[in-house]
């Protein structure tokens, strides 16, 4: 076993045994050195952090040093932005893997040199939103992302970090193509390196595209997380509702990464360390956390606090897998109680000549106005069947689902059995879908090319008892 996987054994058995302690915010950080233009390497980049890997890592490992004197168990690396959809605004996208990996170096030496038999510590290879969302802003597909991630993660897997740490995350979509990423990057180099991931809920109550943060869950919980959790957009008190439901629902660990509370109108934060200390303690002590840190506007004063607040408290016991739930932008339990579910079938161009016809005139907007009345008139879910032998299936759904998930809360059910269009449409769901259906009417090869979809993207699946005997 080499040391990576030593430490990243160590990891999780050190977050079943104790509440783990992340560090604070490295942006916050930096900003009170009062750097120059000269230490980011000249005006024109000046304000990118993750170059100070590059020009002064003597700087980015003195902060990471700071936080681990202060007791946390894990450094986040300096490499926040350090994909190349964020790199690309200072003209360093082709550096993006060479920084990531320079900043997971930087972590590991100082990880190393803090580290004793009794407190091991440990790397998290942070990973940012970018600066684009699939789902709000556009302008990227979640293959351009997924690779962009995979560039990024295999630079910090390089240089040594133990984990992966999707974070301040906005929208489900850039989680599942970083995760994609990740994924890609384990692959090329062969490693089995853990993911985590931390959502980012506004003061709306939910992600900026949309979902809350029982449908964040539900849209990743097939996948094997180091941990869920919360971090950024406020402080401890506006998270209690969203960690509580996190706690009762989660299989995975959960973390909890508050801001140092709300900016005020000039952007500081006015959190103490005690306060937020105590806020956190009490979050542990409900038996909520596994993991706590500091997000924006903490310094080493309050990951020392914390370290000390949340000492000797018992971690949270994780909860065993729920039902079949599914996800749109909000989460549906399939349970007893609820039958019969109520699936929308008039979203389909086999079984609505209205439907075919509209998406036929392109008239998509009109189309996906269908979908929306059956969710008003009581439909739990909606099936979308876009299956017209006379046009292309997977531009008309892909097209279709773009407008219908702006309309509809409920979970999606994809009514397809081509798999170049199935894989098409997840890329555009947030949620946990549903794929209607897999069977083998047309023999095995179909069936096999579907169901590594339904496992990569956590699908639900409908299968049809059908097989490929004309005297059955």
């Amino acid at each position: 076993m080499d040391n990576r996987a030593q430490r990243i054994e160590t990891l999780r058995r050190r977050l079943a045994e104790r509440i783990l302690v992340l560090d604070g915010a490295m942006g916050t950080s930096l900003q009170q050195l009062g750097l120059s233009a000269s230490d980011f390497g000249g005006e024109e980049l000046e304000g990118c952090n993750e170059h100070l890997v590059v020009t002064r890592p003597d700087v980015v490992e003195r902060v990471h040093a700071d936080f681990l004197a202060a007791g946390a168990d894990i450094v986040e690396t300096n490499s926040f932005g350090s994909t190349s959809v964020v790199l690309a605004e200072y003209g360093l996208d082709d550096q993006a893997r060479r920084l990531s990996r320079l900043a997971a170096e930087i972590a590991r030496r100082a990880a190393a040199a803090a580290t004793t038999p009794e407190k091991p510590r440990f790397v998290a290879g942070s990973m940012g939103p970018t600066t684009k969302t699939i789902s709000v802003t556009g302008g990227i597909t979640w293959q351009e992302l997924a690779a962009a991630y995979h560039e990024q993660a295999a630079g910090l897997i390089e240089g040594g970090a133990d984990l992966l740490l999707v974070e301040t995350s906005q929208d489900t979509l850039n989680i599942k193509a970083a995760l994609e990423g990740i994924d890609r990057a384990n692959a090329e180099l062969g490693t089995t390196v853990p993911a985590a991931v931390q959502g980012t809920v506004e003061t709306m109550g939910t992600l900026l595209a949309g979902q809350d943060v029982e449908a964040l869950y539900v849209s990743l919980a097939h996948r094997d997380l180091l941990w869920i959790g919360l971090n950024c957009a406020t402080g401890p008190d506006f998270m209690t509702d969203h960690i509580r439901t996190l706690a009762q629902i989660s299989r995975f660990p959960v973390a909890c990464v508050p801001n140092a509370g709300l900016p005020d109108e000039d952007g500081n934060y006015n959190e103490t360390p005690e306060m937020l200390a105590a806020k956190l303690a009490d979050f542990a002590r409900q038996g909520w956390l596994n993991v706590v840190g500091g997000c924006c506007g903490t310094v080493p004063e309050h990951i020392e606090r914390i370290s000390a607040a949340v000492a000797g408290l018992p971690p949270r016991v994780a909860k065993p897998p729920r039902r079949c739930v599914v996800s749109g932008i909000e989460a549906y339990e399939i349970s007893d109680e609820k039958r019969p579910v109520i699936v929308g079938e008039r979203t389909n161009v086999l079984g609505s000549r209205k439907f075919r016809r509209l998406i036929a005139e392109d008239k998509l907007e009109e189309a996906a106005e269908i979908g929306r009345a059956q969710v008003r008139k009581g439909a739990a879910i909606v099936d979308v069947c876009l299956q017209d032998p006379d046009r292309d299936e997977a531009a008309d759904l892909t097209r279709f689902l773009e407008i219908l998930v702006k309309k509809v809360k409920a979970p999606i059910m994809i009514d397809s059995t081509d798999p170049v269009a199935i894989e098409q449409a997840l890329e555009r769901l947030q949620g946990k879908s549903i794929i209607n259906s897999i069977n083998l009417e047309d023999g095995e090869a179909k069936f096999e090319a579907i169901v590594p979809l339904v496992k990569r993207f956590g699908a639900a699946v409908v299968v049809g008892c059908i097989d490929d005997d004309p005297e059955q």
